[in-house]
């Protein structure tokens, strides 16, 4: 059994879902101690406490330390990941982003296809939304042979939530043999999506409006601009970018609240993807991070990419997912970028 320490590094939530998911895709248990040492309420929060349980049911497994405020954890599959129909409720606005990306991984590695269901916040704070992960981090994955797919039923706001969102996952097919995404080339395809809920229209006319100018000012015409009335039991907005490369992806987001203009939602989401864009790197810090347990989970064993810095989750997931998968991965710090490779996976 792996002991772990919780406070590692970034110490907080990501530590715990990336073990859950490779402790169910490798069979390895484990105990973590001092779980989001680093926070200022430390232990487990409702959404963490779903996501054990959620991995535990892919599995089986035994679980020990399971509630709110649990600063330790053991969990132990009995058996490897069963395909099936899943449903979970993360509660009031739970991320469900976070809790689809404890069990994407152990799913898309199934030769049989599965179904997730999840309620919770699709647009919270902290986290990443729904449409950042339909539109950068699923195209990443989809590169790796993962066949997965999502649809949002209903948009879930803070502090509401009440957000549904769909997941089909089919068997993979096979990893590509090594993996190179560090020159990320031309810039291909730029969307905008301005949402809002139970506001009025030109809330979200003015998000789109003030995203689409700051980007043409940067020289970026978007190729495709959304602008929806989401359906949803709760008030909110946001605006959302994604972009694909020749050989990259990356994005922005930001959320509105009361107060806060709807100008200045798009110029934080149009700003968030332009810290980026100047730089050479291929994928954007969130994804960066993101894909670094899809890749050892496909058992490639030779894989780079570059990134704009190295930021503590990225260095805290390189360490988390080594102790389950041994590999040698190693950091280049550039001027303008990381350059992450992995050279040698053990079997």
């Amino acid at each position: 059994m792996l002991t772990i320490d919780g406070s590692f590094g970034e110490g907080g939530g990501q530590i715990l879902r990336s073990a859950l998911s490779l402790s169910v895709i490798t069979g390895t248990p484990f105990r973590m101690e001092r779980i989001r040492g680093r926070r200022s309420k430390p232990g487990l929060r409702p959404q963490h406490v779903t996501a054990v349980r959620a991995a535990a049911e892919l599995c089986d497994a035994r679980v020990e330390g399971d509630q709110v405020g649990s600063q330790t954890l053991t969990f132990v599959p009995t058996h490897a990941a069963e395909p099936g129909s899943y449903r979970f409720d993360v509660g009031t606005a739970g991320s469900v982003t976070l809790i689809l990306q404890t069990l994407i991984p152990p799913l898309a590695e199934l030769n049989t296809p599965s179904w997730v269901t999840v309620t919770g916040g699709t647009h919270v704070p902290m986290s990443p939304t729904y449409h950042y992960l339909a539109h950068v981090f699923l195209p990443a994955v989809r590169e790796l042979g993962w066949d997965v797919s999502m649809e949002i039923k209903r948009w879930g706001w803070y502090p509401r939530g009440g957000g549904r969102v769909t997941v089909s996952l089919r068997p993979p097919s096979s990893p590509p043999a090594s993996v190179m995404w560090v020159e990320r080339g031309a810039l291909q395809y730029v969307w905008v999506l301005s949402a809002s809920s139970n506001l009025p229209k030109h809330i979200r006319d003015r998000q789109a409006k003030r995203a689409v100018q700051r980007l043409r000012e940067a020289g970026i015409s978007p190729n495709r601009v959304d602008v929806v009335d989401a359906p949803s039991p709760g008030v909110g907005t946001c605006v959302v970018v994604g972009a694909t490369y020749e050989n990259g992806w990356g994005g922005g987001a930001a959320l509105g609240k009361k107060g806060k203009p709807a100008e200045q939602v798009a110029e934080e989401a149009v700003e968030e993807f332009l810290a980026f864009h100047r730089s050479p790197a291929a994928l954007d810090p969130y994804l960066a991070d993101q894909v670094i347990v899809p890749l050892l989970a496909r058992g490639i064993s030779s894989w780079s990419f570059s990134t704009p810095q190295l930021s503590n989750h990225l260095r805290t997931v390189i360490w988390l997912s080594t102790q389950f998968i041994p590999a040698e991965v190693s950091i280049l710090e550039e001027k303008e970028r990381v350059i992450v490779q992995c050279s040698n996976l053990s079997s």
